[in-house]
């Protein structure tokens, strides 16, 4: 993906935005396709750990921080949540943290190509995305947070490590996207990929 110019970018996206609206939600999956098949776990390994010095993190808001566990803690807390709150939630929350990792990679680094590009897909994500009602008060506070530049609930991570939560929780939000016999939601789903991660075998 890296290698792979703006107009493919383009291209791709044009195709998904000329999908009939009676299939509200396949625009919006086959967009999540090109997102998944760039995001593997060998693009994040190499990319995000191998091109990176070494436990190299960036400042990150402590919502940016989005993992599995917070999708489930608000699903159980937070009254008349939707999935299209934490969709959208989803969708902000990794933008920003593209965004992020961009701006501190300068354009001969091996990984730019990478980074922006994901960003390019994302914001065509954002643009198919279906208009978005008013969120619950709990999900309202994280978008405000996502947009300020205050507070102190901030937090470090490794480029990796947020990119790993972006895919797991993607597959988790928009599961009707990704069918699978096993529950995208669970860590255990994810254990195999962890283990091939330590003994440096990456699967995806």
């Amino acid at each position: 993906m890296a290698g792979s110019g703006a107009w493919i970018l383009g291209w791709v996206f044009g195709l998904v935005l000329t999908q009939s609206v009676s299939t509200s939600t396949s625009p919006i999956c086959k967009a999540l396709t090109v997102v998944n098949n760039s995001l593997g776990v060998k693009e994040r390994i190499h990319f995000m750990r191998h091109n990176m010095p070494i436990n190299y993190t960036i400042r990150v808001h402590y919502e940016e921080i989005f993992k599995l566990k917070n999708v489930s803690r608000l699903r159980r807390n937070v009254e008349g949540l939707e999935d299209v709150d934490l969709q959208v939630t989803w969708l902000r929350v990794n933008l920003g943290i593209l965004k992020k990792i961009t701006s501190v990679l300068p354009k001969k680094h091996p990984s730019y190509n990478f980074t922006s590009n994901l960003e390019t897909l994302f914001l065509s994500v954002e643009q198919i995305f279906p208009e978005g009602r008013d969120p619950p008060e709990r999900i309202q506070q994280i978008w405000d947070a996502l947009g300020s530049s205050l507070g102190k609930r901030w937090n470090v991570a490794t480029p990796k490590s947020l990119l790993d939560n972006c895919y797991q929780t993607m597959h988790c939000i928009f599961s009707s996207c990704f069918p699978s016999s096993s529950n995208y939601c669970q860590r255990a789903h994810w254990r195999n990929e962890k283990k091939a991660q330590h003994q440096g075998v990456p699967k995806n």
